[in-house]
């Protein structure tokens, strides 16, 4: 599957964005949350050269976060339908202005979101329009979590045959493969 760059940029965002949510019942000074607070939103928006961000305040935190949980509904949507009729509510409500740009030192692509944007309505617009290239071209099931038992992590599964399960095989992947061989080992020796 052929994925510009750009769009490969919005689902890599769309994925770290989701994985800044506390896996359960966070504790309410919001520890456990990659967005707990304004300084986090700075760091998310500077890690993805999220430009023209201006002074975020309370209001784009809790923005963001609102975006953050609708692109996990696409996530977990049941079928392509349902996961377009989400897309696009969430791409109509950021109010998109598709421009063509060739800005820092990037070939042409296109922005979805209109000039001064929030931060929340640019997350919106432009990751948005990536899950919906997905959608058209039939992937939502490369939308994905990862199957370790204690982790959810989401993932966009790009593996050439859609068999990727974990969000990292260094991490999840390996370490349920060294459980499986140790209790392998264990009956065996039994």
């Amino acid at each position: 599957m052929l994925i510009p760059h750009d769009t490969r940029i919005a689902l890599d965002t769309v994925v770290d964005l989701m994985n800044t949510a506390p896996e359960s019942d966070p504790p309410p000074d919001g520890t456990g949350d990659g967005l707990a607070d304004i300084p986090a939103l700075y760091a998310f928006a500077e890690r993805h050269h999220i430009s023209g961000v201006g002074t975020l305040g309370e209001k784009d935190l809790a923005a963001v976060r609102d975006v953050r949980d609708r692109f996990a509904e696409v996530f977990a949507a049941p079928d392509p339908r349902t996961a377009a009729d989400l897309v696009n509510r969430l791409v109509a409500a950021a109010g998109t202005t598709p421009q063509l740009t060739d800005h820092d030192g990037y070939d042409w692509h296109v922005h979805y979101f209109a000039p001064d944007a929030s931060i929340a309505d640019h997350l919106a617009a432009d990751c948005g329009m990536a899950l919906a290239f997905i959608i058209v071209a039939g992937e939502q099931e490369r939308l994905r979590r990862c199957e370790a038992p204690d982790c959810g992590h989401a993932f966009v599964d790009l593996s050439r045959n859609r068999s990727r399960r974990y969000c990292s095989s260094r991490t999840c992947g390996n370490r349920l493969h060294v459980a499986a061989y140790r209790a392998r080992r264990k009956e065996a020796a039994g």
